[in-house]
């Protein structure tokens, strides 16, 4: 029972550190050296919610604002849906060295359900 235990627990630890994510969220604070992105504002989320059928899958827009050792470079709106994964995947490349596998607004709208400005992030998940 012990060696399950350990086997499953090994298994868990690895997959857990196989993928590596980034949340890029309104948080004002950064580091005073280097790339640092935040999220300005989401709006136009038009996705389709969680328990709900929709001709299309929607799409939501986002500004991100761009830092480099705490200064202001650039201010960018990117929309995500379906179609355009690949070119945000490719200006987010941009500001991180490891190999993006996704890139994605969180939280998923769910039917009824308001979610406060404050809560709401960009998740970015890297290949190893």
């Amino acid at each position: 029972m012990k060696n399950l235990f350990a086997i499953i627990a090994l298994i868990f630890s690895l997959s857990a550190f196989s993928q590596s994510e980034v949340k890029i969220t309104p948080k004002k604070c950064m580091p005073k050296k280097g790339y640092h992105l935040r999220l300005e504002k989401v709006f136009d989320d038009s996705r389709c919610p969680e328990g709900v059928s929709c001709v299309w899958a929607g799409e939501v827009s986002a500004i991100i604002r761009v830092y480099k050792d705490r200064k202001f470079m650039e201010s960018k709106t990117l929309k995500f849906n379906p179609k355009n994964t690949a070119e945000n995947i490719n200006w987010f490349s941009n500001y991180y060295s490891k190999k993006i596998k996704s890139v994605a607004v969180f939280p998923y709208p769910k039917n009824g359900v308001t979610v406060k400005a404050k809560k709401k992030f960009i998740g970015i998940t890297f290949e190893n």
